[in-house]
């Protein structure tokens, strides 16, 4: 019986998913001045006159109004907004907790950003060390360290294709023949079985759909504490009626404290994988 350990990876949205709301939004916008509604529209407005991606639009507008103000837009100060994100309840101490668990059962779990987000905000942040690779938008930086242009625009549809990054063993964004390239199932480090992708509502949802045609795990969480507004449903209405549409496997609140729901599921998740490794495996 095969008893070498099993690679197991979960992938991570991050706004919503490990955090509450828009990563700008907890001091980037602050520091601008700018009103986080007011900064979303003027994004989105951009994008629909330029025929433009939301994301690069955002993009070019982080860097047009912080220099409009004289803010500094090196790395560093992108880094030092990470800082700042606060988290949702049990993040901090949940990755080293399914790693532990993960080891109990033979299993070796990596951790996964990714995000339409800016990459430099997460790898300042408290969680950062415990990810094998960030995919996240980020900037091009000039010889000062100043960004000057979107080096990378991760969104909704492009999300898949990281997957299929770390399905074959891909850790950078740049490589688009080793992507394209057939791998046979056996020499690929991370079979899709062997995956789990935790997103928070719509724009996760080629992601999820993607993860569970390929026979991996979608999961997708709210934040408990928000309620439907006028105009928008309650995240948790969101999620259940992406489960109901099958583009979930699961779902739960944003919680990720020992013993709760979402830790539950994710542990049952890696005690399956762990055991159909095994039987697939026995007498090899």
């Amino acid at each position: 019986m095969d008893k070498k350990n099993i690679i197991v990876s979960i992938a991570y949205d991050f706004d919503g998913t490990l955090a509450p709301g828009n990563m700008q939004e907890h001091s980037f916008l602050p520091k601008l001045g700018i009103d986080p509604e007011e900064f979303w529209n003027k994004s989105n407005k951009m994008a629909e006159e330029n025929d433009m991606d939301e994301i690069l639009a955002y993009m070019q507008l982080m860097i047009s109004e912080s220099k409009s103000r004289s803010l500094s837009i090196k790395r560093k100060d992108f880094e030092n907004y990470g800082k700042s994100i606060k988290f949702f309840n049990g993040v901090e101490g949940y990755f080293d907790r399914i790693n532990a668990y993960g080891k109990e059962k033979g299993i070796e779990v990596e951790h996964y950003i990714i995000s339409s987000g800016i990459r430099e905000f997460v790898q300042g942040t408290k969680i950062a060390r415990h990810f094998k690779n960030i995919f996240a938008s980020g900037f091009k930086y000039d010889i000062n360290g100043v960004a000057e242009w979107p080096a990378l625009a991760i969104n909704y549809t492009n999300k898949t294709q990281y997957l299929f990054r770390i399905n074959k063993g891909i850790h950078n964004s740049y490589d688009n023949s080793l992507i394209n390239k057939y791998i046979p199932e056996k020499e690929k480090p991370v079979s899709f079985d062997r995956m789990m992708y935790i997103g928070d509502g719509e724009t996760d949802v080629p992601a999820m759909k993607m993860i569970k045609y390929k026979g991996g795990t979608a999961i997708a969480v709210y934040n408990p504490s928000k309620k439907k507004s006028r105009t928008e449903q309650s995240p948790r209405k969101k999620c259940e009626e992406l489960l109901l549409q099958g583009r979930a496997d699961f779902i739960a609140p944003a919680d990720y404290s020992d013993g709760s729901r979402l830790d539950q599921i994710v542990k049952s998740v890696l005690d399956k994988i762990e055991v159909t490794y095994r039987l697939k495996n026995f007498g090899k």
